[in-house]
């Protein structure tokens, strides 16, 4: 039984005191925190900037997941690297130069992940599998969370790891959007490595933050 790692989205937290929340997380067994950002450009929400990373550095020595929904990416990439990002995933629509782009966050000594919407096939990104280290796939529209999730990207996530297996690659399989106690199943069952859920985490079982991520790291 391969062991499935849980990315807590803060986006579901309180912001009010997210660095509570945050060190709430790593006690309750998080394996990274998950940072959404967007645009209100490339998505229509407006999120986290750097300097609210950088603040938040200092509560938790778990690796931030941080998930650029920023176009251009290229050049906001730097800013979230010295805010503290560990794992710098963008989306190929959102760069001139996939292979450019990939290079820079390399270049920063961080992970680099590319993430696929529900609509972007995995040619988008299919010559670049053996240089990144994780491939986000999106179970609803990036924008808003609280969404159900698409079950049409099973299929993406069962060839992902089709591809992963035959080239032995190494790189994880991530899936947010309508991550719950159900549809994680179906998607640990497809090949997911790493699960990103807020609301389930959050608000299930009255907020019971270590319960909620046992219950899915036992899926």
């Amino acid at each position: 039984m391969k062991k499935i790692q849980i990315s807590p989205s803060i986006l579901s937290a309180d912001f009010s005191k997210l660095g509570d929340d945050i060190k709430r997380l790593e006690d309750s067994g998080a394996d990274m925190i998950h940072v959404d950002v967007m645009d209100g450009h490339f998505v229509p929400n407006l999120t986290i900037g750097p300097p609210v990373i950088k603040s938040l550095r200092k509560y938790t020595k778990l690796p931030f997941d941080v998930h650029l929904m920023i176009d251009p990416v290229h050049k906001y990439i730097k800013d979230y690297s010295d805010a503290g990002a560990d794992i710098i995933t963008f989306h190929p629509e959102a760069t001139g130069n996939i292979l450019q782009t990939i290079d820079l966050i390399k270049s920063l000594n961080k992970k680099v992940g590319i993430s696929l919407n529900p609509d972007t096939e995995i040619t988008a990104a299919e010559e670049h599998l053996d240089k990144v280290d994780l491939i986000l796939i999106m179970s609803v529209y990036p924008g808003f969370g609280g969404q159900k999730f698409i079950k049409d990207v099973v299929k993406k996530i069962v060839k992902l790891n089709q591809i992963r297996a035959d080239q032995k690659f190494r790189f994880k399989i991530e899936i947010d959007g309508g991550i719950n106690f159900e549809t994680s199943k179906i998607a640990v069952e497809a090949g997911v490595d790493i699960l990103v859920s807020g609301t389930t985490i959050f608000k299930e079982n009255n907020g019971d933050l270590k319960k909620n991520i046992q219950t899915l790291k036992q899926i």
